[in-house]
């Protein structure tokens, strides 16, 4: 299943879509031109790395869901400094200093980065996670 899809498919069982606009969203998807399946990356393959995702589901309702292409953090844009309020302090304390990234040579962050996988569930209810893909 591709990841459209199941976007659509997860708006309409939340009640956020119709099922009529589920489908006009899905016949769209399956019209659009495909320049054939993206193999899935490997995990630990830092050469396949396009995104730094950064996604929070809010107890309350609230969703952010933060696509940081990887060239901005090759260019030297700081972890911490994308990361929700409250996140870094979390990471931190669960013992992932996300500062060692930023001296780690270029080869060597994209290896690192490949292997991201950060949960965050507070005691509210909120969920914060952080990956790569």
């Amino acid at each position: 299943m591709t990841e459209e899809r199941r976007k659509i498919l997860e708006m309409l069982a939340e009640g956020k879509i119709s099922a009529e606009d589920a489908e006009r969203l899905l016949d769209k998807i399956e019209s659009a031109p495909s320049s054939g399946p993206t193999p899935p990356r490997k995990p630990g393959d830092p050469k396949k790395i396009k995104w730094l995702m950064v996604c929070v589901d809010g107890n309350d309702g609230d969703k952010v869901n933060v696509r940081v292409p990887i060239r901005l953090v090759r260019a030297g844009i700081k972890l911490g400094a994308i990361l929700p309020k409250g996140a870094s302090e979390r990471i931190q304390a669960s013992g992932i200093d996300l500062g060692d990234l930023s001296k780690l040579a270029d080869e060597d962050l994209m290896e690192a980065l490949a292997d991201l996988q950060v949960d965050v569930n507070s005691e509210k209810g909120d969920v914060v996670r952080v990956y790569c893909e």
